[in-house]
């Protein structure tokens, strides 16, 4: 009877302190990340017609490179913060038979940040040179620097630096002597 009940009561204090280990209030739980991570300044470099070499320059090495479909390049990023849910992120790269890229699909598209899906706001980003001094606002003109200021020690510093070329260095000879 001695035996059993200083068992039953050892087994219930190990039971206790394993489930108080498992899930303690106030431990810090590490933020896991995985694959390849992808951003949108990435896939915006990308052009149809680049090489296989010139998207790996950009991307990096793709997380799944299919045997069997040698023409697609998946990268696969997840991010589980401590305690949180797991994110996902996915995005493949097609190319044709000449190895040159020809689309991809995904989370991220070219142009189109992800403030802007949101926001719903304009996804072009580009301005032409005919259209730029329309769209631009007038910048305030500058005004000089008080006498006595910081500004103005500081631009007289400034203006005042002399510039020193580099050196170049001779080059070597290459004929034996």
């Amino acid at each position: 009877m001695q035996n059993t009940k200083l068992l039953l009561t050892s087994l219930t204090l190990v039971g206790l302190l394993a489930l108080a280990g498992c899930s303690f209030p106030g431990v810090y739980k590490i933020d896991i990340q995985q694959g390849n991570v992808v951003t949108q300044d990435m896939i915006d470099q990308l052009r149809p017609g680049m090489t296989r070499r010139q998207v790996r320059f950009i991307m990096g090495n793709p997380l799944i490179q299919d045997t069997f479909n040698t023409n697609r390049w998946d990268y696969l990023y997840s991010l589980q913060p401590g305690g949180g849910k797991r994110q996902q992120e996915r995005m493949s790269i097609f190319f044709n038979e000449s190895d040159q890229l020809v689309s991809l699909s995904g989370d991220f598209m070219p142009g189109v940040s992800r403030d802007q899906e949101i926001l719903g706001g304009s996804s072009d980003t580009t301005v032409s040179p005919a259209t730029q001094p329309e769209q631009a606002t007038p910048q305030p003109e500058e005004k000089p620097a008080k006498p006595g200021s910081v500004e103005e020690s500081i631009q007289r510093e400034i203006d005042t630096i002399e510039t020193t070329p580099v050196p170049t260095p001779a080059p070597l000879e290459t004929s034996p002597q």
